[in-house]
């Protein structure tokens, strides 16, 4: 299982901004992500951006290792990449309790 760590770096009002670092064994990457709070919204995620952003790449990494994921890009385009993100999203958000 990759470790994944993400920090908050800003952003504007309407979109949040996050580096997130993914190590797994030897290997280390590094991705600026940014949160647009539509999609917040969208996905009725109330539990912050720092934990959308950290179960977005669970999703991504238990899908592709995280040497093919972009290294900039804003999370509303993974549905482009993986219809079932939206729904599965939801889904976690629900088991946990958010």
């Amino acid at each position: 299982m990759a470790d994944i760590t993400v920090t908050a770096t800003g952003g504007r009002p309407d979109e949040a901004a996050f580096r997130v670092e993914v190590r797994d064994g030897a290997t280390t990457t590094t991705h600026e992500v940014t949160v647009p709070g539509e999609l917040v919204a969208s996905l009725g995620w109330d539990r912050g951006g720092e934990e959308l952003v950290r179960e977005s790449f669970e999703f991504l990494v238990a899908r592709e290792p995280a040497t093919s994921i972009l290294r900039r890009f804003s999370l509303d385009v993974i549905g482009g990449y993986f219809p079932e993100y939206s729904a599965e999203i939801r889904r976690r958000r629900r088991d946990r309790g958010g």
